[in-house]
C-alpha cells in the first residue's frame, strides 16, 4: 500500500510540475515533471511502463523524425503515448507514459547514453537503431564505447525483437548482441565513423552497392527489408513492395520511414495500411517547417553533428539564401571541434555565395572560422534574427544545431514581424 501511495503522490506531482512549468513558460514540462516524479518513486517508470507494447527509438540523427513516423504508423491501431516533445531521457519516458495512462501503445525516443537504463525500467517490445555517429564530443566522444554500451543493453533483453540498420556497421556491431533482429537497408549517408572495422579496427571493405564487410567477419547482415529510393518505396525479401509518401524530404527521411514502418509491421500494424499514416507527418518539432518573416520565407532545417550537416546541406535550394547558427551549450556539446569534419566545401558551388550567406549564433565566430577556411564567403552576425537583415528578400534556408533550433523557433513563433 505505501508503494501505491508512493506512485500516486509522484505522478501527481510531476503532473503539476509540468503544468506550472508550462505556464510559467519555462518549456514543455515534460523534463521537469519526470525528473519530480523519479525522485519521489524511482519505481514510477516501470509502473507506468506495465501491460503495454513498448518501442524505444534511438540512434544519433533521425531519431525524432524516426520516433514521429513510428508513432503515425502505430495510431493505426490504438492511442499511442509518444515524447513528442523530445524529452529523451527517462524523465521525458515517464512524461509521456503519465500523459496517456490508457494507451496500451507507447513510442519513446531515448538517447543512445540512456537506453539500458530505460529499457531497463519499461522492457521493450520493439527497440530501433537508425546509426551511430560522433556528437557531442564531451559527452560522448568515443562512438565504438556508445556501440558497446548498446550492445550490453540488448543483450539483457533477449525477448525483445531489434529494427536495425543494416547499412550502418557500427549499428550492426551493436544490434548482433541481440537475440532477435529485424534487419533493414535503411541507406547511410555518413562513413566518417565507421571507416575502420568497430570490432577490430581493420579497414571495412566496401563492396558493390550497399554492402561492406571486414576479414574480421564483421560484414553487412542480409536485409529482410530494404528502401528502394528510385521510386521510393520498402520491400521485403518476399517480394512486398510498400510505397512510401512522404512530405518529409531528403533520401535520409525514406530511411527514417523505413524503419518506423518495419518497427510498426513487429508490433502488429500492417505496412500497407500503415504507409499511409507517414504522409500526415510534414515537420517534426518544427524541423522543416516553413515560416514567412517580413520579407523572407524561412525553411527550418536541423544539423547537430557532421553526418547530420552531410545529410543537409544536399537539400538545401540552390536560389535561397543561407542561415546557419551554432551553440554550444550543455544540450549541444561545448566542443565544437566537429564543424572541421563538415563539408562546407561544398556551399562554393552555390550560385550567389558571395553575398548570401551568414553565420549566426552564439558561436558564430567559430562557425565563420571554418567557413573561411571552406573558402565559403560570409557575414557573420551573432543575433539570427538581426542575421536576416544582412539577406536580400525571398527563400531562406535556416540551418541550426540543437539548442540554437529551439531559440530560434521559439523567437520566431513570438516576436511580432
Amino acid at each position: 500500500m505505501v508503494a501505491e501511495q508512493r506512485f500516486w503522490v509522484a505522478r501527481h506531482a510531476g503532473k503539476l510540475t509540468s503544468t506550472l512549468s508550462r505556464r510559467l513558460g519555462r518549456g514543455e514540462g515534460a523534463v521537469i515533471g519526470g525528473r519530480v516524479a523519479l525522485a519521489l518513486d524511482p519505481g514510477a517508470l516501470r509502473r507506468l511502463a506495465r501491460e503495454r507494447r513498448i518501442a524505444l527509438v534511438s540512434g544519433t540523427n533521425g531519431k525524432t523524425t524516426t520516433s514521429h513516423l513510428l508513432a503515425a504508423v502505430l495510431r493505426t491501431l490504438g492511442p499511442v503515448a509518444h515524447n513528442a516533445t523530445g524529452a529523451n531521457m527517462p524523465d521525458g519516458a515517464l512524461a509521456a507514459l503519465a500523459d496517456a495512462p490508457d494507451a496500451q501503445l507507447a513510442v519513446l525516443e531515448v538517447d543512445e547514453l540512456h537506453v539500458a537504463t530505460v529499457a531497463g525500467a519499461v522492457d521493450p517490445r520493439v527497440v530501433v537503431l537508425g546509426n551511430l555517429s560522433r556528437d557531442q564530443l564531451d559527452r560522448g566522444n568515443e562512438v565504438r564505447a556508445v556501440a558497446a554500451a548498446l550492445a550490453q543493453a540488448l543483450r539483457h533483453h533477449p525477448d525483445t525483437w531489434v529494427v536495425a540498420n543494416a547499412d550502418d556497421p557500427m549499428v550492426v556491431w551493436a544490434a548482433r548482441a541481440a537475440a532477435r533482429t529485424v534487419w533493414v537497408s535503411a541507406g547511410s549517408g555518413w562513413s566518417g565513423d565507421t571507416a575502420g572495422c568497430p570490432r577490430c579496427g581493420e579497414p571495412l571493405r566496401l563492396t558493390l552497392g550497399r554492402a561492406w564487410g571486414c576479414r574480421c567477419g564483421l560484414v553487412r547482415p542480409r536485409p529482410q527489408w530494404s528502401v528502394r529510393r528510385e521510386d521510393c518505396a520498402l520491400t521485403d525479401d518476399e517480394g512486398l513492395s510498400v510505397p512510401l509518401s512522404l512530405h518529409l524530404p531528403g533520401a535520409f527521411n525514406l530511411g527514417n520511414a523505413a524503419l518506423a514502418l518495419v518497427a510498426g509491421a513487429v508490433l502488429g500494424a500492417d505496412p500497407l495500411v500503415a504507409a499511409a499514416g507517414l504522409a500526415n507527418v510534414s515537420n517534426v518539432g518544427d524541423r522543416y517547417r516553413k515560416v514567412r518573416r517580413g520579407r523572407h520565407e524561412l525553411r527550418l532545417l536541423m544539423a547537430k553533428n557532421p553526418a547530420g550537416w552531410a545529410e543537409t546541406l544536399p537539400l538545401l535550394e540552390p536560389d535561397a539564401s543561407l542561415l546557419l547558427v551554432i551553440n554550444a551549450r550543455e544540450a549541444d556539446g561545448r566542443d565544437t571541434s566537429w564543424l572541421w569534419d563538415v563539408p562546407f566545401e561544398q556551399l562554393t558551388s552555390r550560385p550567389g555565395v558571395a553575398t548570401d550567406v551568414v553565420a549566426a549564433g552564439e558561436r558564430a565566430h567559430d562557425l565563420g572560422l571554418r567557413l573561411d577556411y571552406g573558402h565559403v564567403r560570409h557575414t557573420t552576425v551573432t543575433d539570427p534574427v538581426d542575421a536576416l537583415a544582412c539577406l536580400p528578400p525571398g527563400k531562406v534556408e535556416v540551418v541550426a544545431n540543437y539548442t540554437a533550433f529551439r531559440t530560434l523557433a521559439r523567437r520566431l513563433a513570438t516576436e511580432h514581424t
